[in-house]
Protein backbone atom coordinates (compact mmCIF):
# COMPACT_ATOMS: atom_id res chain seq x y z
CA UNK A 1 0.00 0.00 0.00
CA UNK A 2 1.51 3.52 -0.90
CA UNK A 3 1.63 6.28 1.73
CA UNK A 4 -0.93 8.25 -0.50
CA UNK A 5 -3.32 5.95 -0.95
CA UNK A 6 -3.90 6.65 3.11
CA UNK A 7 -5.25 10.28 2.13
CA UNK A 8 -8.53 9.12 1.79
CA UNK A 9 -8.29 7.91 5.42
CA UNK A 10 -7.82 11.83 7.22
CA UNK A 11 -6.69 11.67 10.52
CA UNK A 12 -8.97 13.15 13.85
CA UNK A 13 -7.38 15.45 15.91
CA UNK A 14 -6.58 13.34 18.41
CA UNK A 15 -4.96 10.96 16.37
CA UNK A 16 -2.93 13.33 14.77
CA UNK A 17 -1.73 15.06 18.04
CA UNK A 18 -0.44 11.41 19.19
CA UNK A 19 1.15 10.79 16.19
CA UNK A 20 3.20 14.26 16.38
CA UNK A 21 4.30 13.19 19.62
CA UNK A 22 5.31 9.85 18.64
CA UNK A 23 7.45 10.85 15.73
CA UNK A 24 9.26 14.02 17.97
CA UNK A 25 10.15 11.01 20.66
CA UNK A 26 11.42 9.17 18.00
CA UNK A 27 13.48 11.59 16.84
CA UNK A 28 14.70 12.63 19.92
CA UNK A 29 15.62 9.35 20.37
CA UNK A 30 18.14 9.06 17.93
CA UNK A 31 16.28 6.20 15.89
CA UNK A 32 14.98 5.57 12.55
CA UNK A 33 11.19 5.11 12.12
CA UNK A 34 12.37 1.24 10.49
CA UNK A 35 14.90 0.56 13.18
CA UNK A 36 12.06 1.61 15.69
CA UNK A 37 9.86 -0.53 14.12
CA UNK A 38 11.81 -3.76 14.42
CA UNK A 39 12.35 -2.86 17.85
CA UNK A 40 8.86 -2.61 18.77
CA UNK A 41 7.89 -5.98 16.36
CA UNK A 42 5.61 -3.93 13.89
CA UNK A 43 6.03 -2.87 10.38
CA UNK A 44 7.51 0.40 9.44
CA UNK A 45 4.27 1.47 7.09
CA UNK A 46 2.44 0.62 10.39
CA UNK A 47 4.70 2.75 12.26
CA UNK A 48 4.27 5.78 9.87
CA UNK A 49 0.14 5.22 9.76
CA UNK A 50 0.68 5.80 13.52
CA UNK A 51 2.83 9.17 13.22
CA UNK A 52 0.75 10.48 10.50
CA UNK A 53 -2.31 10.16 12.49
CA UNK A 54 -3.67 7.81 9.95
CA UNK A 55 -4.20 4.60 11.82
CA UNK A 56 -8.00 3.47 12.00
CA UNK A 57 -7.74 2.73 15.99
CA UNK A 58 -4.57 3.01 18.53
CA UNK A 59 -3.45 0.13 21.24
CA UNK A 60 -2.34 1.45 24.51
CA UNK A 61 0.27 -2.08 24.34
CA UNK A 62 1.47 -0.68 21.49
CA UNK A 63 2.17 2.88 22.88
CA UNK A 64 3.19 1.55 25.80
CA UNK A 65 6.05 -0.50 23.76
CA UNK A 66 6.75 2.81 21.72
CA UNK A 67 7.27 4.64 24.98
CA UNK A 68 9.83 2.10 26.28
CA UNK A 69 11.53 2.12 23.44
CA UNK A 70 12.20 5.56 23.32
CA UNK A 71 12.62 5.88 26.58
CA UNK A 72 9.88 8.30 27.58
CA UNK A 73 9.48 10.20 30.92
CA UNK A 74 6.32 9.24 32.94
CA UNK A 75 4.62 12.71 31.87
CA UNK A 76 4.78 11.56 28.37
CA UNK A 77 3.49 8.84 28.78
CA UNK A 78 0.20 9.85 30.43
CA UNK A 79 -0.09 12.14 27.97
CA UNK A 80 0.10 9.44 24.75
CA UNK A 81 -2.62 7.17 26.42
CA UNK A 82 -4.52 10.04 27.12
CA UNK A 83 -4.61 10.87 23.60
CA UNK A 84 -5.34 7.28 22.76
CA UNK A 85 -8.44 7.21 25.18
CA UNK A 86 -9.34 10.54 23.13
CA UNK A 87 -9.09 9.71 19.17
CA UNK A 88 -11.74 6.59 20.35
CA UNK A 89 -14.27 9.33 20.62
CA UNK A 90 -16.35 10.98 17.95
CA UNK A 91 -16.44 14.57 19.62
CA UNK A 92 -13.75 16.14 21.93
CA UNK A 93 -15.33 18.47 24.50
CA UNK A 94 -12.97 18.26 27.92
CA UNK A 95 -13.53 19.77 31.23
CA UNK A 96 -10.14 20.96 33.15
CA UNK A 97 -9.22 22.60 36.11
CA UNK A 98 -5.27 22.66 35.91
CA UNK A 99 -3.29 24.76 33.82
CA UNK A 100 -1.15 21.48 32.61
CA UNK A 101 -3.40 18.81 32.60
CA UNK A 102 -2.83 16.97 29.44
CA UNK A 103 -5.69 19.05 27.39
CA UNK A 104 -4.15 22.33 27.45
CA UNK A 105 -0.98 20.96 26.56
CA UNK A 106 -2.24 19.70 23.48
CA UNK A 107 -3.20 23.45 22.74
CA UNK A 108 0.32 24.57 23.79
CA UNK A 109 1.23 21.68 21.09
CA UNK A 110 -1.13 23.48 18.17
CA UNK A 111 -0.27 26.70 19.13
CA UNK A 112 3.43 25.86 19.19
CA UNK A 113 3.54 23.91 15.60
CA UNK A 114 1.19 26.48 13.88
CA UNK A 115 2.44 28.54 11.42
CA UNK A 116 -0.50 31.37 11.56
CA UNK A 117 -3.20 32.20 14.15
CA UNK A 118 -6.07 34.37 13.76
CA UNK A 119 -7.97 34.86 17.14
CA UNK A 120 -10.97 36.35 17.81
CA UNK A 121 -12.14 37.75 21.24
CA UNK A 122 -14.70 39.83 22.64
CA UNK A 123 -14.19 40.11 26.73
CA UNK A 124 -10.36 39.58 27.26
CA UNK A 125 -6.91 39.48 25.99
CA UNK A 126 -5.48 36.53 24.28
CA UNK A 127 -2.73 35.07 26.09
CA UNK A 128 -0.05 35.68 23.15
CA UNK A 129 -1.01 39.46 24.12
CA UNK A 130 -0.85 39.64 28.10
CA UNK A 131 1.42 40.99 30.45
CA UNK A 132 2.16 39.03 33.77
CA UNK A 133 -0.27 41.48 35.47
CA UNK A 134 -2.85 41.34 33.35
CA UNK A 135 -2.93 38.00 33.60
CA UNK A 136 -2.76 37.73 37.33
CA UNK A 137 -5.97 39.93 37.54
CA UNK A 138 -7.47 37.23 35.20
CA UNK A 139 -6.95 34.67 37.69
CA UNK A 140 -7.54 36.72 41.00
CA UNK A 141 -11.08 36.56 39.57
CA UNK A 142 -10.77 33.13 38.92
CA UNK A 143 -10.23 32.81 42.89
CA UNK A 144 -13.75 32.87 43.61
CA UNK A 145 -14.66 29.63 41.96
CA UNK A 146 -12.24 27.78 44.65
CA UNK A 147 -10.00 27.03 41.79
CA UNK A 148 -5.89 26.88 42.77
CA UNK A 149 -3.52 27.85 40.89
CA UNK A 150 0.49 28.30 40.86
CA UNK A 151 0.44 32.30 39.56
CA UNK A 152 4.67 32.01 38.98
CA UNK A 153 3.88 29.19 37.58
CA UNK A 154 1.20 30.21 35.53
CA UNK A 155 2.96 33.46 34.21
CA UNK A 156 5.76 30.96 33.56
CA UNK A 157 3.59 29.06 31.37
CA UNK A 158 2.43 32.33 29.41
CA UNK A 159 6.37 33.76 29.09
CA UNK A 160 7.31 30.63 27.28
CA UNK A 161 4.00 30.56 25.26
CA UNK A 162 4.57 33.88 24.00
CA UNK A 163 8.20 32.97 22.74
CA UNK A 164 6.38 31.49 19.70
CA UNK A 165 5.93 35.38 19.04
CA UNK A 166 9.66 35.63 18.60
CA UNK A 167 9.83 33.53 15.32
CA UNK A 168 8.76 36.57 13.13
CA UNK A 169 9.49 34.17 9.99
CA UNK A 170 7.71 30.97 10.68
CA UNK A 171 4.26 32.21 12.74
CA UNK A 172 1.92 35.23 12.27
CA UNK A 173 -0.45 36.11 14.69
CA UNK A 174 -3.88 38.11 14.00
CA UNK A 175 -5.79 39.19 16.80
CA UNK A 176 -9.05 40.62 16.60
CA UNK A 177 -10.60 42.47 19.14
CA UNK A 178 -14.01 43.67 20.56
CA UNK A 179 -13.64 47.58 21.51
CA UNK A 180 -14.33 46.17 25.37
CA UNK A 181 -11.37 44.12 25.19
CA UNK A 182 -9.73 47.54 24.90
CA UNK A 183 -12.05 49.81 27.07
CA UNK A 184 -12.90 47.58 30.32
CA UNK A 185 -9.91 48.19 33.28
CA UNK A 186 -8.71 44.52 34.22
CA UNK A 187 -6.87 44.67 37.36
CA UNK A 188 -7.12 48.40 37.54
CA UNK A 189 -6.30 51.25 35.69
CA UNK A 190 -2.68 51.55 36.05
CA UNK A 191 -2.33 47.14 34.79
CA UNK A 192 -4.72 48.25 32.29
CA UNK A 193 -2.72 51.19 31.25
CA UNK A 194 0.81 49.07 31.14
CA UNK A 195 -1.21 46.76 28.98
CA UNK A 196 -2.30 49.13 26.43
CA UNK A 197 1.32 50.14 26.59
CA UNK A 198 2.31 46.31 25.82
CA UNK A 199 0.20 46.19 22.85
CA UNK A 200 1.40 49.15 21.33
CA UNK A 201 5.07 47.43 21.13
CA UNK A 202 3.56 44.77 20.06
CA UNK A 203 2.13 46.50 16.93
CA UNK A 204 5.85 47.17 15.66
CA UNK A 205 6.36 43.33 15.01
CA UNK A 206 6.08 42.28 11.66
CA UNK A 207 4.09 38.99 12.19
CA UNK A 208 1.67 40.23 14.78
CA UNK A 209 -1.47 42.49 13.23
CA UNK A 210 -3.76 43.26 15.90
CA UNK A 211 -7.14 45.09 14.85
CA UNK A 212 -9.63 46.24 16.78
CA UNK A 213 -13.70 46.22 16.02
CA UNK A 214 -15.08 49.33 17.46
CA UNK A 215 -18.87 49.58 19.21
CA UNK A 216 -20.66 51.41 16.34
CA UNK A 217 -19.68 49.27 13.70
CA UNK A 218 -21.73 46.83 11.24
CA UNK A 219 -23.33 43.58 12.34
CA UNK A 220 -20.64 40.76 11.47
CA UNK A 221 -20.16 36.89 11.83
CA UNK A 222 -18.38 37.65 15.20
CA UNK A 223 -21.48 38.59 16.91
CA UNK A 224 -22.25 34.83 16.59
CA UNK A 225 -19.20 33.08 16.47
CA UNK A 226 -18.25 34.36 19.74
CA UNK A 227 -14.99 34.36 20.49
CA UNK A 228 -12.34 31.34 18.80
CA UNK A 229 -8.76 30.75 17.82
CA UNK A 230 -8.48 29.55 14.32
CA UNK A 231 -5.40 27.73 13.85
CA UNK A 232 -3.23 26.87 10.42
CA UNK A 233 -0.25 24.44 10.13
CA UNK A 234 3.01 24.47 7.55
CA UNK A 235 2.72 22.64 5.00
CA UNK A 236 4.79 19.53 4.66
CA UNK A 237 7.11 17.99 1.69
CA UNK A 238 4.65 15.14 1.53
CA UNK A 239 0.92 16.93 1.53
CA UNK A 240 -0.32 13.95 2.72
CA UNK A 241 1.25 15.22 6.58
CA UNK A 242 0.29 18.23 6.13
CA UNK A 243 -2.20 19.46 9.05
CA UNK A 244 -5.54 20.73 7.92
CA UNK A 245 -6.63 24.04 10.11
CA UNK A 246 -8.14 23.26 13.61
CA UNK A 247 -10.50 25.87 15.37
CA UNK A 248 -10.39 26.07 19.57
CA UNK A 249 -12.91 27.45 21.18
CA UNK A 250 -12.55 27.79 25.34
CA UNK A 251 -15.51 27.68 27.34
CA UNK A 252 -15.95 28.81 31.14
CA UNK A 253 -15.94 25.48 31.76
CA UNK A 254 -14.49 23.08 28.76
CA UNK A 255 -12.52 23.37 25.48
CA UNK A 256 -13.81 22.42 21.95
CA UNK A 257 -11.59 21.43 19.00
CA UNK A 258 -13.03 21.69 15.63
CA UNK A 259 -11.42 20.27 12.78
CA UNK A 260 -14.01 18.99 10.06
CA UNK A 261 -14.49 20.83 7.16
CA UNK A 262 -17.63 22.74 7.31
CA UNK A 263 -16.69 23.17 10.84
CA UNK A 264 -13.90 25.23 9.70
CA UNK A 265 -15.19 26.88 6.71
CA UNK A 266 -17.86 28.45 8.73
CA UNK A 267 -15.02 29.59 11.25
CA UNK A 268 -13.08 31.00 8.45
CA UNK A 269 -16.19 32.98 6.97
CA UNK A 270 -16.37 34.65 10.31
CA UNK A 271 -12.87 35.58 10.29
CA UNK A 272 -13.53 37.38 7.25
CA UNK A 273 -16.63 39.14 7.95
CA UNK A 274 -14.92 39.94 11.36
CA UNK A 275 -11.48 41.61 9.15
CA UNK A 276 -14.44 43.89 7.03
CA UNK A 277 -16.02 45.47 9.78
CA UNK A 278 -12.59 45.76 11.68
CA UNK A 279 -10.04 49.20 11.78
CA UNK A 280 -6.75 48.09 9.90
CA UNK A 281 -3.77 48.34 12.04
CA UNK A 282 -2.80 52.13 11.64
CA UNK A 283 -5.89 53.24 13.37
CA UNK A 284 -6.10 50.39 15.63
CA UNK A 285 -2.70 51.33 17.15
CA UNK A 286 -3.86 54.94 16.99
CA UNK A 287 -7.15 53.47 19.25
CA UNK A 288 -4.89 51.78 21.56
CA UNK A 289 -2.66 54.99 22.50
CA UNK A 290 -5.81 56.94 22.75
CA UNK A 291 -6.81 54.82 25.09
CA UNK A 292 -3.36 54.21 27.00
CA UNK A 293 -3.78 58.02 27.36
CA UNK A 294 -7.28 58.40 28.98
CA UNK A 295 -6.30 55.56 31.68
CA UNK A 296 -3.04 57.61 32.36
CA UNK A 297 -5.28 61.04 32.76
Amino acid sequence: MSIESNATNPPTLPRRVLGRRLRELREEAGLSRANAARRCEMGAQTLWRLESGRNSETKKMVVNALCDTYQASAEDRRELLWLVDESRKDGWWQSYADAMVPEVEMYFGLEQAACEAFTWQTATLPGLLQTAGYRRALWEVAKSLGQPVDLDREIMLLQRRQERLQDTSGFTLCAALSEFVLRHPTGGVETMADQLDHLVEICAMPNVSLRVVPFLTPDHLGLTAKDFIYLEFPDHLNPVLTEPPVVYVEGFSGALYLDKQSEIARYQAARSSILQVALDELDTQRLIEATAREYRA
